[in-house]
């Protein structure tokens, strides 16, 4: 039989270059042709909502993913390296901003790696070692920004108010998250169904968006959910705060520590039994 004869069959870039072909008119039009493609199987769920992700970040402006002021991680440049250093190494952050006692006086952004010099010479001028800081109104479309980061290959930018004064941080992560999703990490199982799954330690992995009484049924613990309804709500209460990755409370006979989390909220935690006697067996 002579294949020649026959074409060969069109790859899912070709299938899914003619489905466009209908040129759609507005976005609406093309968020239905990029679905339809992903109905008849030219694109799998991750391309879909990265190409959604990209369509958005034109719509979304920094003040709606920066990190807020209060949850900076700052360095003082009136602060001794070795009072600095520890909570450099504990936030586990790459670029920080540097301060002159205030949040709004902003000299500019320190390197976590150039700290290395510090612990080389032990006598690192850090104010000569500080690149400059890039302050962005809160208003800018987070499509601008990712275009200025790569262009300038600047990582992180101040976000600045109306009247001039800092109102948080933003990192090009960040951006990037709003197109490809949360950054996953090696605990990261969202994709997983079950909200509580046992690790081979006996711990758990608890999704926040779990609800208070499925930890119960689980676990056999007796927290309320007249104040909050899911287990990120009970951690945020005990916090009072947007709790970090790494930081950890001890409640009703448990320790939750905070396994994945951003600017905006918490993600997935790890929670283990105390033994009794750590805890007085009271819940």
């Amino acid at each position: 039989m002579d294949t020649d004869s026959h074409p060969p069959k069109p790859g899912w870039m070709e299938r899914l270059s003619a489905l466009l072909m209908r040129e759609p008119e507005d976005r609406e039009q093309l968020l239905d042709l990029l679905h339809g493609a992903f109905e008849r199987n030219l694109m799998d769920a991750d391309a879909l909502a990265m190409i959604e992700g990209v369509l958005q970040v034109g719509d979304i402006q920094v003040r709606e993913i920066m990190v807020p002021r209060p949850q900076m991680d700052v360095v003082d440049i009136n602060e001794a390296p070795e009072v600095f250093v520890p909570r450099v190494i504990e936030a586990a952050h790459s670029r920080f901003p540097v301060i002159d006692r205030d949040k709004d006086d902003i000299l500019g952004i320190l390197l976590a790696k150039d700290l290395l010099r510090f612990y080389a010479q032990q006598e690192a001028d850090i104010r000569a070692m500080l690149r400059p800081a890039v302050f962005i109104p809160e208003s800018k479309r987070l499509n601008v920004l990712l275009k200025e980061f790569r262009a300038s290959r600047n990582h992180m930018a101040i976000v600045v108010d109306e009247y001039g004064g800092v109102s948080g941080l933003v990192t090009i992560e960040d951006v990037l998250e709003q197109i490809v999703g949360d950054i996953e990490d090696e605990f990261d199982f969202d994709e997983t169904e079950d909200n509580i799954v046992r690790d081979k330690t006996g711990r758990y992995r608890v999704k926040a968006a779990t609800e208070i009484a499925d930890l119960n049924t689980v676990l056999g613990t007796h927290f309320s959910d007249a104040d909050y309804d899911t287990v990120g709500g009970l951690v945020l209460s005990h916090f009072g705060r947007l709790p970090k990755r790494g930081e950890s409370i001890e409640a009703g006979g448990l320790k939750i520590q905070v396994m994945r989390a951003d600017s905006r909220r918490i993600h997935t935690l790890l929670v283990e039994k105390l033994p009794q006697s750590d805890y007085g067996g009271t819940q």
